[in-house]
């Protein structure tokens, strides 16, 4: 888990130092928004299936 937990760690770090970066399109990530994006799995359904199971 620590191996995990650095790499966490080395992204967080890249993310904060492009936060001020344009992107090919020209706005910053920091412009673009900064909410964080979270769906629960207990939200997602699969599509129900043709016929019985």
């Amino acid at each position: 888990m620590e191996s995990l937990e650095g790499d966490r760690e080395a992204l967080i770090a890249l993310a904060e130092r492009l936060a001020d970066t344009p992107t090919p399109a020209g706005p910053t990530p920091k412009q673009l928004g900064t909410e964080r994006a979270f769906i629960a799995l207990t939200g997602l359904r699969r599509k129900p299936r043709d016929g019985p199971e």
